[in-house]
């Protein structure tokens, strides 16, 4: 098969001038988005402020659009949004990065209108507006610092009452390329307009909740105070939140790369923001990692160690073992590995030893745990299950069946008639492992014919599985000596 020729510049090039005009005149009849960017690269011609006289028309008319973008045309909206990001950037920020600046502030200032004429469920708007974020603060690292101390005022005249949370984002990618005195004096006029929003919101007569712009300020005055280096107040401004606000572990973190140990231990134990499915044990691995990293620091390495491993016991965290063996002596390691191991296999709860044993990875020790608990498995796990079991399925077939066989019950037994087609499918993994499983199961478990003839007596009005199938029957597979079936596709 011929291969097809890549492209690059030289070989453009090589096409001459004619040959090229002539493609992208036919691109841009074409693609609204493509022609947009060209007539800006020939405006470039002319200076900076020819390209942005063209980029300034086209925002100019994305403040003014009010009406509904229909579900059909949302992809060519994003791509024009995309269009005009991709200008502002390749064409005005390198000929005039202030400027281009200036457009990008433009842009996101028009997100909420944006948001509000189209469904972006999938988020592909928003990640233009993230990719113009991220822009402004590449071009930010190139501003001389004239342009660079007047930085701060553009961006809160742009976006200085945005309630979606943009003007954070903007000011985390643009902080760390400003000048020191920039950042202080940006952070005094933060604080001032804090205490001032605070006098107005006191006065307010409301019989509800409203929206104050004082926490976004003030979680920007953090982003400040890292940029500069000031952990200090940093940590006074965190304090200022209610307790179950507080993130813990971030100040944690910092502290512990301060070197201020005694600090940190503080920190990584106060209750703080809890992560996703955290409970009240403490025993997050995230804490719990960074809880025993600080006490290694302060040279207390029993009592991490002890924690490593009783986070270990309660949650089987595949990187808090890691971390438990990396500082155990040469051979012992070994040892506590495999009672790591014999501890997950005993005493653990199977779903989530299972999970560790994929982690790690052990295969084996995973296929071990699968065959000792049969009838653990919850068929209705569609997400991970049959992921697991192909894993396994070609050197631990019965750990495989007992998998296919808990998706494939689920499926018949809830009568799911979408997911005939995935039973179908089990089914047929189940016919091709059935020689070798069959010979290693134990006694409680019975033999793939009796299996199937079990399914056909207890489904046997499921026509829309049965017709998937066909006859039903299990195929012997062909074998070539080897212990595992040679796997065959049939066309029929």
């Amino acid at each position: 098969m011929t291969r097809k020729p890549a492209l690059s510049t030289d070989k453009l090039k090589d096409l001459g001038t004619d040959k090229l005009a002539q493609l992208v005149l036919e691109e841009a009849e074409r693609n609204a988005g493509f022609r947009r960017q060209v007539k800006a690269a020939l405006a470039g011609k002319s200076g900076p402020e020819a390209i942005a006289k063209l980029i300034d028309r086209r925002l100019s008319g994305l403040a003014r659009a009010k009406s509904f973008i229909e579900w059909d045309k949302a992809r060519a909206f994003t791509d024009d949004l995309r269009s005009l990001t991709d200008t502002i950037t390749s064409e005005l920020g390198l000929a005039a990065p202030a400027l281009a600046i200036d457009r990008l502030l433009r842009f996101i200032a028009t997100h909420e209108q944006v948001f509000g004429r189209v469904d972006d469920s999938s988020g592909c708007v928003q990640d233009v507006y993230y990719q113009a974020i991220h822009a402004t603060g590449d071009l930010a690292a190139s501003l001389p610092v004239p342009e660079a101390n007047a930085l701060p005022e553009k961006i809160m005249t742009a976006l200085g009452e945005s309630t979606h949370g943009y003007l954070a984002d903007v000011t985390e990618a643009v902080a760390p390329h400003l000048p020191q005195d920039t950042l202080a004096r940006w952070d005094g006029d933060l604080k001032d307009a804090i205490a001032e929003r605070q006098t107005e919101d006191a006065a307010r007569k409301s019989d509800g909740w409203f929206y104050s712009m004082t926490s976004q300020w003030a979680g920007m005055r953090q982003i400040l105070a890292s940029a500069r280096g000031d952990l200090d107040l940093l940590i006074a401004l965190e304090l200022k939140k209610k307790p179950h606000m507080q993130d813990t572990l971030a100040i944690t973190a910092q502290l512990l790369e301060a070197g201020r140990t005694a600090e940190a231990l503080e920190w990584v134990r106060k209750p703080g923001r809890r992560t996703f499915g955290e409970t009240d044990d403490g025993l997050a691995p995230e804490r719990v990692s960074l809880e025993a990293r600080i006490l290694d620091a302060t040279g207390d390495r029993s009592a991490a160690q002890a924690l490593r491993w009783r986070c270990f016991e309660a949650r089987l965290p595949a990187d808090i073992l890691r971390q438990y063996l990396k500082l155990l002596p040469d051979f012992e390691d070994i040892e506590a590995e495999d009672r790591a191991h014999a501890f997950a296999l005993e005493k653990a709860k199977p779903e989530e030893a299972l999970q560790f044993f994929l982690d790690w990875p052990r295969l084996d020790l995973a296929a071990k745990l699968i065959t000792t608990h049969p009838h653990r498995w919850d068929g209705g796990d569609w997400h991970n299950l049959p992921k697991i079991a192909d894993l396994l399925e070609h050197d631990h077939p019965l750990a495989a069946t007992i998998l296919y066989r808990a998706l494939l019950d689920r499926i018949l037994d809830r009568a799911r008639s979408k997911a005939y087609g995935h039973g179908a499918k089990y089914l047929g993994k189940l016919t091709l492992l059935a020689q070798e499983a069959d010979a290693m199961r134990p006694g409680t478990m019975t033999d793939h014919a009796t299996y199937l003839a079990k399914l056909k007596k207890t489904h046997p009005r499921k026509s829309g599985f049965w017709a998937r199938v066909g006859d039903g029957e299990p195929k012997t597979p062909q074998t070539s000596g080897a212990r595992r079936p040679v796997w065959i596709k049939d066309d029929r």
